[in-house]
């Protein structure tokens, strides 16, 4: 998981106390007093030695009082502690993962399959689950290949790393079978590990370049390969979400401003897009919790995500968003096992069509 900035050292008894604190309020949604600690035998401490701890817990900001008489509730410092110091992340089940894996390979990769791997994570989760899709420019060009369809027109094939698929047709009269073969083997070595956005670039330097132009080969390859990519304007990321209805009954968001502050942060998919871009993620789970997330949803939710595909350009990112009273040693192992299987998916081989 993404490292936190430095924090305040805590001594072992309060790392324990702050540690059930968390697991309490994650549980019951209600402030934790010392006498509901008291009872756990892994702390062993008096209601009395517990009130001490807590206040000093409390005076370090990782926790804070709402009224005198009532326990403590954990701070966004509490939590980012706890997620990258003291939790413990579940193992999960055989069933759990053969789900994950099922789903996944069922429905692929591209954004009518990811539907479908969102609301089984979401089901899982017992949260919203979303996935995000990059702009269609930056992913990586997996495969260009041609299709005769008539005596002067081709298909251009184009498959993207998430698996999903460009098709265009192109009146190119007079190219042979033969020039289309070999077309295809030099544009391999082209494309291999460029993005749709860098491809063009290179396609439109390479034809203003006189040498090129001077080779009727090399010209007739770029030509092809810019007319098979296109020339559309920058797209934007597709953001799929699902079980709203989970976070909406969570009693975080019962009243009308967290209903409202919710509501808002779900329909709002550009800044959500911009938080779960795949290329800012880097590697493994993040999880970012309250105001580290900004000003979405008014500072009271956290979002667990991860990239999934070749980590050096990745297809898109698969998270959770919940209050920040997560269940995050059970949501991070859900989120990593669906990325994944993503990543497994996107991994394999893809399957060209063959020339008629």
């Amino acid at each position: 998981m993404t490292s936190a900035p430095p924090r305040t050292e805590l001594p072992s008894r309060a790392r324990e106390i702050l540690y059930h604190v968390v697991l309490e309020y994650v549980s019951s949604g209600e402030p934790v007093g010392s006498r509901t600690l008291s009872k756990k035998a892994a702390i062993g401490l008096s209601p009395a030695s517990i009130r001490n701890v807590l206040a000093d817990l409390e005076e370090l900001g990782f926790l804070v009082q709402p009224h005198a008489s009532a326990g403590r509730i954990p701070t966004d410092r509490a939590f980012r502690l706890f997620i990258d110091a003291l939790m413990k992340v579940r193992t999960l089940t055989e069933l759990e993962r053969a789900r994950i894996q099922a789903q996944v390979t069922s429905a692929g990769a591209g954004l009518s399959g990811a539907r479908d791997t969102v609301s089984l994570l979401s089901e899982l989760a017992g949260t919203v689950a979303v996935a995000v899709a990059p702009r269609l420019e930056a992913l990586t060009v997996r495969t260009v290949r041609f299709v005769r369809t008539g005596v002067s027109e081709l298909l251009a094939v184009v498959v993207m790393s998430n698996g999903s698929v460009q098709n265009r047709f192109l009146q190119r009269p007079g190219i042979s079978d033969d020039d289309i073969g070999k077309v295809q083997l030099f544009l391999d070595d082209i494309i291999e590990g460029r993005s749709l956005r860098e491809l063009r670039e290179l396609f439109a330097r390479r034809l203003a370049s006189e040498a090129v132009r001077a080779d009727a080969f090399r010209l007739l390859v770029y030509n092809l390969g810019a007319a098979a990519l296109g020339d559309q304007e920058p797209s934007t990321s597709e953001v799929v979400i699902a079980g709203q209805a989970k976070l909406y009954e969570m009693p975080e968001f019962s009243d009308a401003r967290g209903l409202k502050e919710v509501v808002t942060a779900l329909g709002e998919k550009g800044p959500l897009a911009q938080l779960l871009d795949p290329s800012t993620l880097g590697a493994g789970v993040r999880v970012v919790v309250g105001r580290e997330v900004g000003d979405l949803g008014g500072g009271h939710i956290a979002v667990v995500s991860a990239a999934f595909g070749d980590p050096q350009h990745p297809a898109g990112t698969i998270g959770v968003i919940g209050p920040t009273r997560m269940d995050y040693p059970g949501v991070v192992p859900l989120v990593e096992a669906t990325a994944e299987a993503l990543s497994t998916l996107l991994a394999r081989p893809s399957q060209p069509p063959e020339d008629d």
